[in-house]
């Protein structure tokens, strides 16, 4: 269960970085979402070139999983893929 929360909340922080860079507008649902695949890009870029000595969490997780969330932001940019915005019912 604690897995399950801390995956929300490294989520909900790289999600909030990684827009505020990008300056998007998304709800916290989608940010949420974002900051989670972010972090599955991160992890596994970092994976490949650096185990974690403990085996459970790697120093650079929450910057990778920012950079990661703001390299699907600029992929999603590209490909001209919008999210929900804040307000859009």
């Amino acid at each position: 269960m604690f897995h399950l929360i801390w995956y929300i909340l490294v989520g909900l922080i790289a999600g909030v970085i990684a827009k505020s860079v990008m300056h998007v507008h998304m709800t916290i649902f989608w940010t949420i979402v974002l900051g989670i695949i972010g972090s599955v890009i991160g992890g596994a870029v970092t994976h490949m070139f650096s185990r974690p000595a403990n085996a459970r969490f790697h120093p650079a997780g929450i910057i990778f999983s920012t950079l990661g969330a703001i390299l699907l932001l600029f992929i999603c940019y590209k490909l001209k893929i919008h999210f929900p915005k804040v307000g859009s019912f």
